[in-house]
């Protein structure tokens, strides 16, 4: 299904997310009857948050809008498993002295990026999902068990 077409029908747009550092979940819709729930995107905006620091930043909402169809693409509904959704300036600054994998002016800084995998996909399916719907970065990282998605430029790496 193309992108557009996935976020184009009627209803409730819903995602699963399950934070692998805190354990905490948010499971439902986030859209309904063409708007943004607030109520779910401050529930969002708290299992994305900076675990190490517990700061919190609004999630883009065209993340979410990215991350329904790469579920729909993946054919499943399960719970996207959250290594780093929002990194604040700090932590991201201290990541980025101990890995060469992180870049200094991260998309998770903004809210616009989120590192993943999901249950019963290979990361080679996912990443290659994402990629297939060219609608931003996807960051392949198989040592570490994840893929970065975000929402800045058509990228990889």
């Amino acid at each position: 299904m193309r992108p557009a077409a996935a976020l184009a029908r009627p209803g409730q747009r819903t995602l699963g997310f399950l934070n692998l550092h805190t354990g905490e979940r948010f499971d439902g819709p986030y859209w309904a009857d063409g708007a943004y729930l607030p109520e779910s995107l401050s529930a969002v905006r708290n299992v994305l948050r900076d675990f190490r620091t517990g700061e919190r930043h609004d999630i883009d909402p065209t993340l979410l809008d990215l991350l329904t169809v790469l579920r729909l693409r993946l054919e499943t509904a399960e719970p996207f498993q959250v290594i780093s959704g929002y990194r604040s300036p700090q932590t991201n600054a201290m990541l980025a002295e101990t890995s060469r994998g992180v870049a200094s002016h991260s998309f998770h800084m903004v809210g616009k990026a989120i590192d993943i995998r999901v249950p019963g996909r290979s990361l080679d399916h996912l990443r290659n999902a994402a990629l297939e719907l060219r609608q931003g970065g996807v960051g392949y990282y198989p040592a570490s068990d994840f893929v970065h998605v975000d929402v800045g430029p058509v990228r990889r790496w």
